[in-house]
């Protein structure tokens, strides 16, 4: 994998956020910077020696490397250099934070060798802001490449290469506790017979407690295959206390973004909606709809809108989803999000809208736009938790922003107000952070996350609601797991339950952990889909 994401600078580092989710916050509020310069890097004889931009970048524009392998065999016809100089003048042009970019020499061994992809990987890296927040965490943590057959196979098809699970931690260091979160049906796990709430033990004979980094290496290499057909063995601790072996074999898995919606009823006897949503690619929009409709024709008047595992991705989807749970009245002429870029870019602030007719994207456009299903509501439970990110987050502050009534129940929420639109050149898809954005009232200043409290919501990343850890001894939906309960009670008295029989550990606050590399305690997966990616209407 060719991921550049800072925080993974080793393979030690890279469990740390493979057993994380979306990225920290990033500092500087809500505001794109101003007097930008283009670089700070020097002027050299014609800029190469300290990397500055040499011209726009579509003058360099798929002219790759002979020796590169992702690129398409008819544009192999350049050097590694150009390839450079394409990256360094396309981040010059949409970076968000361009007047913060390095003084970097392109030419250095560092950003050289027979590995195109590791190259242009850490140069890329190697361009992004290093200003930090004030917790200490990098601003940009979230900016990163993929290469683009597997990026468009997740987001045009929901297909993606693994056994079929998403794999939950406790906590960052040993005893780490990493458990199945869910699992896919029909994959690899789900035909093993493996079920939320599985603890790993070992995986290929390393323990899930491995503390050296040549183990952290196995234990990742076996938690996160990077090919086809590649099979491990796991053994497993289940919630009974028996011990299972399982091999998985790693396939192409083909993701259910919404893979349920029911009906369920609080203990007072109030009938209300409960829908799981995981990712914002092009195949959940259908999947939505359907829900919506059957919600609809339910006769719903209260959701629990379950985002604890979506880290984001199309920002459209989740700004008709927005729309779908408010309706016209509330969203009528209002903004869901409004974007900023660089101040290169000025001319290019939109707006997003709630959009209220679907789109059913096929090769980036729009086919079939139709009046969507409104269920009109005045207020929301969403669940959520460090695993919630970006276009999830959107949602969030989209609602607040035309005066829903959020309730979040769970814990802080990823904290990430950015979002690009990316570029393919040369078989790799560049994702920096581009724009940030704002909700109808102009809050965004969630860097730090969305974090529940039990007071009044004051309009700020304090949500009304409820903390609550994530419950993996009871399945998604079950009326008993410890967040949906807690948000079925909530509903009931307005106030945070004490959930009968629950131990300090299922109720204790979802934390993320501090420190360079921390990030959300949900397990690594496909960096699109921690994010927030615009697709213009």
């Amino acid at each position: 994998m060719t991921t550049a994401i800072r925080a993974a600078a080793t393979l030690a580092t890279v469990l740390a956020l493979a057993l994380s989710g979306c990225g920290g916050g990033g500092g500087g509020g809500t505001t794109a910077p101003t007097g930008s310069t283009g670089s700070t890097g020097g002027t050299g004889s014609n800029g190469a020696a300290t990397g500055d931009p040499q011209g726009p970048s579509a003058s360099f524009a798929q002219q790759c490397a002979a020796n590169n392998t992702l690129a398409a065999a008819n544009l192999r016809t350049s050097t590694l250099d150009t390839e450079k100089k394409w990256l360094r003048a396309y981040v010059d042009e949409v970076y968000l934070w361009r007047d913060e970019v390095p003084r970097v020499d392109p030419s250095l061994p560092a950003y050289g060798g027979s590995d195109v992809q590791a190259a242009m990987d850490a140069y890329f890296d190697a361009l992004l802001t290093p200003q930090r927040t004030d917790s200490g965490a990098f601003r940009d943590r979230f900016s990163f490449t993929y290469p683009t057959a597997k990026w468009n196979a997740l987001f045009d098809s929901a297909t993606e290469a693994g056994y079929g699970l998403e794999w939950k931690m406790t906590q960052d260091t040993p005893p780490r506790r990493i458990f199945i979160a869910q699992v896919e049906p029909g994959s690899p796990a789900d035909v093993a017979g493996l079920r939320r709430g599985d603890q790993l033990l070992t995986a290929d004979g390393t323990s899930a407690d491995v503390a050296d980094a040549s183990g952290v290496e196995r234990l990742t290499a076996a938690m996160y295959p990077d090919a086809l057909g590649t099979t491990r063995t796991f053994v497993f601790t289940r919630t009974d206390g028996s011990t299972i072996t399982r091999s998985l074999t790693s396939a192409n898995v083909t993701k259910t973004p919404v893979p349920m919606s029911k009906v369920v009823t609080t203990p007072a006897g109030t009938r209300a909606g409960y829908l799981l949503f995981n990712d914002h690619v092009a195949p959940s929009e259908a999947q939505l709809v359907t829900a919506m409709q059957g919600l609809q024709t339910a006769g719903v008047r209260e959701l629990v809108l379950d985002l604890r595992y979506n880290g984001g991705g199309y920002l459209y989807i989740a700004s008709e989803l927005a729309a779908m749970i408010a309706g016209s009245t509330a969203t009528s002429g209002k903004a869901f999000e409004r974007l900023t870029y660089n101040s290169r870019r000025s001319s290019e602030n939109e707006t997003t809208p709630f959009y209220t007719t679907s789109c059913y994207l096929v090769n980036g456009r729009c086919t079939r736009e139709q009046a969507l299903p409104q269920l009109s509501l005045t207020r929301i439970y969403v669940l959520a938790q460090s695993g919630t990110c970006s276009a999830s987050e959107a949602i969030i502050n989209g609602l607040r922003g035309v005066g829903v009534d959020v309730v979040l129940i769970g814990g802080k929420t990823c904290g990430k107000p950015y979002g690009f639109n990316g570029k393919d050149n040369c078989g790799v898809t560049y994702l920096p952070i581009e724009f940030v954005g704002v909700n109808a009232k102009g809050f965004g200043d969630y860097s730090d996350g969305f974090e529940p409290t039990a007071g009044a919501d004051t309009g700020t990343r304090f949500v009304k609601g409820c903390t609550v850890a994530d419950d993996p001894a009871h399945a998604l939906g079950d009326p008993a797991e410890a967040m949906l309960a807690t948000a079925l009670g909530h509903l009931d008295t307005g106030r945070c339950p004490v959930l009968p029989g629950a131990s300090g550990a299922t109720v204790q606050a979802q934390s993320s952990p501090t420190g360079e590399g921390a990030t959300p305690l949900l397990a690594r997966r496909h960096p699109g889909r921690d994010n927030r990616v615009r697709l213009p209407r």
